[in-house]
């Protein structure tokens, strides 16, 4: 008889299963495989971008996706995602995977981020409360082939250095370092023992030392003071900034639309004290998802509020919440992010997630891809108020949460970031895929580089044309936006 493991249902509940079987290759075997992928999907061939006769039309993928989202937040997005060529690219990962799943694939698969824009990495608060940077944004975390991560990266790097009017030479520059760092940080960790990789990480702290030789005097006091400002982003500041005290007990402040109590989204016949135990059953299922020492540490604190808040770019309009908590009192705060989870927009192209709970699927992703997670990362599947089921994955709101200036970068200073988010995105894909085989691909020199480059290049342009068929639809009328939201 096979020996069974434990699981989570999608409910939360305990389940069995027989596990799989794993495979195990010899360096060699491995480095084959990507010598093999090479010659059947020569590294050049991922140059350049022409857009298919039959492309879909980029407005029509928004639109699709607007459909599931809350009706009166989608102009929001819409008004976020048309601040600039930037701000759009954010906000399209739906219409870049259609792209990508029509170019050349090499089949060496890891764990994808599946958005790996250069504003979706920053600075986090580990559980050891040493600060770390890492890919910070799993919404659309899928298994499939690496490049479409290192693409998604790359073309960002190129997207952002036109929104700071940097010239060709410049941008060519950032965008060969984001390639050329991933590609020697994945050597770097196919050489290493596995239990060396995945405790690998980026301490924040060990790269402001470095950074200090690499930069001007003005640059360096910036990202130190970024770096300051992170680590006092925690629920004690989400705390002040988010609530008030009413009738002696902390709540969540009205700022509509961005930050709405539920009481005020609620009918007003509704019996709240019904829909607060009701809450807190949801919590009590999603608690069972945690690990049982984090578990402890979340029954001691009460449920108190909750409220929906407007997030991101490309997230808006999707049902995010925040949830207050309470400790020993009130000054004693945990304040709870519930995020919807969607099926990811590669799955139309990659297959069905093995996890029947998009909220699952996105903390299994994080848990694989990231240096170190949040201890209150879990998830849950619950009806809304509409009767519909819906996945949602919890976190802590703010925990030393940081993300880069680039906005005010310097040439030099986003090829440094570039070079950091390469090596971070290879961290990343060297935990979960086959970096053997990544590295043995890739090889010693820059034609894979270059490729990418060339591909980031083009589908800047693409990016600016889709851009302005989301202009072009405002003006026609074809949809609502809002603006400085």
């Amino acid at each position: 008889m096979s020996p069974e493991i434990e699981t989570i249902t999608t409910d939360g509940e305990p389940s069995r299963r027989p596990p799989r079987r794993v495979e195990h290759f010899s360096v060699a075997e491995r480095a084959a495989r990507g010598k093999a992928a090479r010659a059947e999907v020569p590294r050049d061939v991922h140059a350049g971008w022409d857009s298919p006769p039959m492309r879909r039309d980029p407005v029509d993928l928004l639109e699709e996706q607007a459909k599931t989202r809350v009706p009166e937040l989608v102009p929001i997005r819409y008004g976020r995602m048309l601040v600039s060529p930037f701000t759009f690219y954010r906000g399209a990962a739906s219409i870049m995977a259609s792209d990508l799943a029509g170019t050349p694939r090499t089949g060496l698969h890891t764990q994808l981020c599946g958005d790996a824009h250069l504003s979706n990495f920053g600075i986090y608060a580990a559980p050891d409360r040493r600060l770390v940077l890492s890919v910070n944004d799993f919404d659309e975390t899928l298994p499939g082939p690496f490049e479409w991560d290192l693409k998604r990266l790359v073309a960002s790097f190129e997207v952002a250095g036109r929104d700071r009017g940097f010239d060709d030479k410049q941008r060519r520059t950032v965008d060969m370092t984001a390639a050329r760092a991933y590609r020697k940080a994945i050597r770097e960790f196919a050489a290493m023992r596995n239990l060396d990789v995945w405790y690998s990480r980026l301490d924040v702290d060990a790269g402001l030392a470095s950074f200090r030789a690499r930069v001007k005097t003005k640059q360096l006091r910036r990202a130190e003071a970024t770096v300051a400002k992170s680590r006092s982003k925690d629920s004690l500041r989400a705390f002040a900034k988010l609530t008030k005290l009413v009738d002696g007990e902390p709540r969540f402040v009205s700022e509509p639309p961005v930050v709405v109590p539920v009481r005020e989204l609620l009918p007003a016949d509704t019996d709240y004290e019904a829909f607060e135990e009701q809450f807190r059953g949801m919590l009590r299922v999603y608690r069972r998802t945690l690990a049982g020492d984090r578990r402890h540490v979340l029954e001691r604190f009460r449920f108190v509020d909750v409220a929906r808040k407007v997030v991101g770019v490309g997230s808006v309009g999707t049902r995010a919440w925040i949830v207050l908590m309470l400790g020993r009192d009130n000054e004693d705060p945990l304040i709870l992010q519930a995020k919807e989870a969607e099926a990811s927009v590669l799955e139309p192209f990659l297959g069905k997630s093995s996890f029947a709970s998009h909220g699952q699927r996105v903390v299994e992703g994080q848990r694989l891809m990231q240096a170190a997670s949040d201890i209150m990362l879990g998830w849950i599947r619950t009806d809304g108020p509409d009767g519909v089921k819906r996945d949602f994955y919890l976190r802590q709101l703010w925990d030393a949460k940081g993300s880069a200036l680039v906005e005010l970068m310097e040439p030099n200073l986003l090829a440094i970031y570039a070079e950091i988010c390469g090596q971070t995105l290879a961290r990343a894909h060297a935990r979960s895929g086959d970096s053997v085989a990544i590295a043995s691909y890739l090889g010693s020199g820059d034609t894979f580089d270059r490729a990418v480059a060339e591909f980031a290049a083009a589908y800047a342009d693409q990016n600016e044309r889709d851009y302005d068929a989301l202009k072009q639809a405002v003006e026609a009328g074809r949809v609502e936006v809002e603006t400085g939201i």
